[in-house]
């Protein structure tokens, strides 16, 4: 008897977890994922990285996908205590599989930093790439960030090659929340109760012999 309502409880809790999760949003280090979905941004807006002064829109799109890029390095290298992650695996094909993409994002900064810098460029190119890889460094939100970059990665795995800035696009915000610690999406709901009625504790619900009746309360 114990042994079958322990299974019905877990029974019951997946159900509840499961009406509850948002479809095919696989994660391994939660319950219930928190909720970190943003809008889509062209790179210039505040948060999502380094300022880029007077970069073209060509510019803005490699800045986007090196950010990204880099957050996928920093979680292939945090993230290896969930094996189940893939974040190394990912990382490498996305390498493989959209080299030429990321290579020109590589040359586009240089170009735009060249341009902005002159002679001092491969200096401040340095610069940007060392503070966007320490952009993404975390450890009160390592959970949250390390299952964003899991999934943000099989997105980009899956992208045909030259639409990886498509992944950066419509996901570089949710990478960017990942990094503020949050808790498992599950412990945010709650179940509401029906308002329990307190006791009367007046002087009128108590007989001569000090104990408590209910029917003189009324």
């Amino acid at each position: 008897m114990v042994i079958r309502s322990w299974r019905l409880g877990i029974a019951a809790l997946a159900t509840i977890v499961g009406a509850q999760a948002a479809p095919a949003a696989a994660s391994y280090l939660y319950w219930v994922k928190p909720n970190l979905a943003g809008d889509p941004v062209r790179g210039d807006e505040p948060g999502i990285g380094l300022a880029m002064p007077k970069a073209t829109p060509k510019e803005l799109q490699a800045h986007l996908l090196w950010n990204m890029r880099a957050g996928l390095n920093v979680a292939a290298l945090q993230c290896q205590f969930s094996p189940s992650l893939m974040t190394v695996r990912n990382y490498n094909d996305i390498l493989r599989h959209h080299d030429r993409e990321l290579n020109d994002a590589y040359n586009t900064l240089g170009a735009y930093f060249k341009r902005m810098n002159g002679r001092g460029w491969q200096k401040d190119f340095d610069q940007y790439t060392t503070k966007t890889y320490n952009g993404f460094s975390t450890l009160h939100a390592q959970y949250s960030f390390c299952d964003t970059a899991a999934l943000i990665g099989r997105d980009a795995v899956g992208r045909r090659k030259g639409d990886l800035h498509l992944t950066a696009e419509t996901r570089m915000r949710e990478f960017r929340n990942s990094l503020v610690p949050t808790g498992d999406g599950l412990y945010a709901y709650r179940y509401t109760l029906a308002p329990r009625q307190l006791a009367d504790l007046s002087p009128k619900c108590w007989d001569k012999k000090g104990r408590y009746n209910s029917r003189k309360c009324g």
